[in-house]
Order: structure tokens, then C-alpha cells, then sequence
């Protein structure tokens, strides 16, 4: 070990977590923690005062404002020399495999002992790596093949129309043709014919996975005008 200690970034919205935690990392001659935040924007603002002072940022998947993953990257691309260990209860396989694409070193489980979360830290520090080759392999699969799903959902997003986009919203709200129609300003016949085109250009069988299909692209309630078209962004895609 250097005579300098490794300066942590913490970054936790559990108060009751991160805190214990920054009182035992401190007590380690050769670690010390610069800050410990709550938030992504708390985070945001200490690696634009101060990135070249972290070597090793610990960071929590979920956020109240984002995810995790944006601080690694920005964090590599403020600082190449520092690393990032997410430390997270969050068992999405996923999700460490987006973290590690990003840049992290590792990955922890916050169920991990403290003596194997200051081992990983010292560890990643040194340009060691935690996970075996094999599970890091994997992730990376993982994350491609995600990456593929993501591009042919925005893709088949894409070729929708907008009325379709409208249709769509509204069945992730759960309505009926009729409801449908009244709100498009549209025959129920209409609405079903709508309804059974986007069925058959989204590759789902039912109302149900459309609706599902919805809500994981971020398509949900709108606000409507008088002329039944949606101030939503997902309309105006």
C-alpha cells in the first residue's frame, strides 16, 4: 500500500447505511472518504469541485434522482485514473452488467461483509479485479444483448404512426374501445381496427402486453386536448 490513503466518494440515499459505513471506512489508516452523499446531483457537484481528488467512488445502483451507472461513466470520463466499485442490494444481473460496461470495477452486494467491502476497495485500487473472468464475460453478454432489445424496441417505436402512439398510451391506461374512441374522437370500430394494427406491429397477442410494452418504454397517461390529441412526449416521438 501507498503512504497516501485512497480517497472514497461514497454515494448512498440510505443515511442509515451510508453513515455507519463512513464512520468504518474512516477507521482504516489507508482509506478515507471525501464525502458521502445522498443523491446524484450532491454527487454531480463534488466531482465538479473535486474529481481529480477521488480514486475510488462506491456508488448505489437506484437513486432517488437516476441511476448509479450515469456517475460511474461521468466519474471515468472526469477522472480516467479513478474507479468505481457499485455496492447495491439489487440482484438485476442486468444491471451489473450495465454498471461494469460503463466502467465500474466491481460489483458488491451490500449483504457482503465489511471486511470484504474494504478488501474490494483495495483491491480495485490496486488494478485487481474481483469478479473472475468468466462472470465478467457473462455480464458483458448480458449487457449487449439488452442493448440489442433496447435498439428494436425504439426501433419498432419508431414506426409507429401517431395516432398509433395514442392508442398505445391508452391501453397502458387500461381502455376499452369505446373508451378509446371517445377519447380519439373516433368510431369503436375504428379504435379496434387501430388497436388490432399496433397489436400485430408491436409482435404481442394481447391488449395486456401492449400495455406492459407501454409502461417499460415510458409511454403512460397523457394529458389530452380538447381535439383529442396528447401533449405527452411519447406522442410527439
Amino acid at each position: 500500500m501507498t503512504d497516501a490513503p485512497i480517497r472514497i466518494l461514497l454515494i448512498d440515499d440510505h443515511a442509515v447505511f451510508r453513515q455507519p459505513l463512513t464512520f468504518m471506512l474512516e477507521r482504516e489508516p489507508d482509506l478515507t472518504v471525501v464525502a458521502q452523499v445522498g443523491s446524484l446531483h450532491e454527487a454531480r457537484k463534488i466531482l465538479a469541485a473535486q474529481a481529480s481528488a477521488i480514486d475510488l467512488a462506491l456508488v448505489d445502483l437506484r437513486l432517488p434522482d437516476g441511476v448509479g451507472i450515469d456517475l460511474v461513466r461521468e466519474l471515468r470520463d472526469m477522472n480516467p485514473e479513478a474507479h468505481s466499485v457499485v455496492l447495491t442490494a439489487d440482484t438485476d444481473r442486468v444491471l451489473h452488467a450495465r454498471a461494469l460496461e460503463a466502467g465500474a470495477s466491481a460489483v458488491v452486494s451490500k449483504t457482503a461483509q465489511l471486511a470484504e467491502i474494504i478488501d474490494a476497495v483495495r483491491r480495485v485500487h490496486k488494478g485487481e479485479s474481483i469478479q473472475s473472468a468468466r462472470e465478467i464475460i457473462e455480464l458483458l453478454r448480458l449487457a449487449g444483448e439488452e442493448r440489442e432489445r433496447d435498439q428494436a424496441r425504439q426501433e419498432m417505436l419508431a414506426r409507429l404512426t401517431p395516432r398509433e402512439l395514442q392508442v398505445l398510451e391508452s391501453l397502458s391506461e387500461g381502455l376499452d374501445n369505446r373508451a378509446i374512441a371517445d377519447r380519439l374522437f373516433i368510431s369503436p370500430e375504428t379504435a379496434r381496427t387501430h388497436v388490432v394494427k399496433l397489436l400485430a406491429k408491436l409482435n404481442v397477442e394481447s391488449r395486456l402486453q401492449a400495455a406492459i410494452f407501454a409502461i417499460e418504454n415510458g409511454i403512460g397517461p397523457a394529458t389530452w386536448t380538447s381535439n383529442g390529441s396528447s401533449t405527452s412526449s411519447s406522442a410527439k416521438r
